[in-house]
């Protein structure tokens, strides 16, 4: 019985995490079409890398919950898996260092986009008048 409810727990996380990712996602796309200065192609890798790294997250996450659960308060199935657990930990920091890096690029570029440039504004004025 116990491994049914662990297997419903589980089974409900993985479609939270899948809803949780998708949403996320498309919140993203919608951050990357506002910036006017990103080319498609640039906003195509972005977009992937942002989904890859999300993707990579929520699956160690996923993973990692199950093997912890599966551990429980068992000092030897510790000891079995504490490579696995430290592993899927790593996994999740690393998506997570992807994910600030790629915030860092988006912040860059949205300063770019919110540059003025006195020469074009110039010129819109000049052509205006």
């Amino acid at each position: 019985m116990a491994e049914a409810d662990d297997k419903k727990a589980l089974e409900g996380i993985v479609e939270m995490t899948e809803r949780s990712v998708e949403e996320k996602i498309r919140d993203f796309g919608a951050i990357l079409e506002d910036i006017e200065s990103l080319d498609d192609k640039q906003r195509r890798l972005w977009k992937e890398i942002y989904e890859n790294a999300i993707a990579d997250r929520q699956n160690s996450y996923v993973m990692f919950t199950k093997l912890v659960k599966m551990t429980g308060d068992k000092s030897s199935e510790h000891a079995v898996h504490s490579k696995a657990i430290a592993s899927y930990i790593d996994h999740m920091q690393k998506a997570n260092d992807q994910l600030v890096k790629l915030a860092s690029l988006i912040a860059d570029a949205k300063k770019k986009d919110e540059e003025i440039d006195a020469g074009s504004v110039f010129d819109q004025i000049k052509n205006k008048g």
